[in-house]
């Protein structure tokens, strides 16, 4: 082998070897700061309670459900990084997580990416759904294992994060 052909090799090596280096250097800053979700978290939770044009191809039936006596049109977040954060029950399917494309962007520890959804169902109430989370979600402080209804103020938890459906 040449001289200029082995220097190419180390060079190309050592080149993989430091993106080797600079990944695993993010991915653990990532676990010990967690990223950046609260920001995108706390914008998209406020726009979608502000803005509800994410919706509007779906909004001719859930005005009927909205209109049932009692029935709960937001949803609250009473505990965790995200307090305070309202975002309006329009008929749509709810999802909660870290994942960056989740409704309710959670940075919790305790929650998974894909942790739990919270959708209608054809009569009006609203249902909420552990989608195979470590940690689990709880209503009530039952642990759900099954799509259960969830009555008007009961709280549902995931990790350190209280949402309730309020009227």
């Amino acid at each position: 082998m040449s001289e200029l052909t082995l220097t190419v090799m180390r060079l190309g090596f050592l080149a993989v070897l430091w993106l080797f280096v600079i990944v695993a250097v993010q991915v653990i800053r990532s676990d010990l700061f967690g990223t950046r979700v609260t920001q995108r978290g706390s914008r998209r939770g406020s726009s979608g309670a502000a803005a509800p044009s994410g919706g509007a191809g779906r909004q001719a039936a859930p005005p009927q459900q909205r209109q049932r006596r009692g029935a709960p049109t937001k949803l609250v977040v009473t505990e965790g990084t995200l307090t305070g954060t309202t975002v309006a029950l329009q008929g749509q399917t709810i999802s909660l997580g870290r994942a960056h494309d989740s409704t309710i962007v959670l940075d919790d520890d305790y929650a998974s990416s894909r942790h739990a959804r919270i959708y209608p169902d054809r009569d009006g109430q609203w249902i909420v759904e552990d989608l195979g989370s470590t940690n689990g979600t709880y209503l009530d402080r039952t642990r759900l294992t099954t799509p259960t209804p969830i009555p008007p103020g009961a709280p549902i938890r995931i990790g350190k994060t209280v949402i309730e459906l309020r009227k």
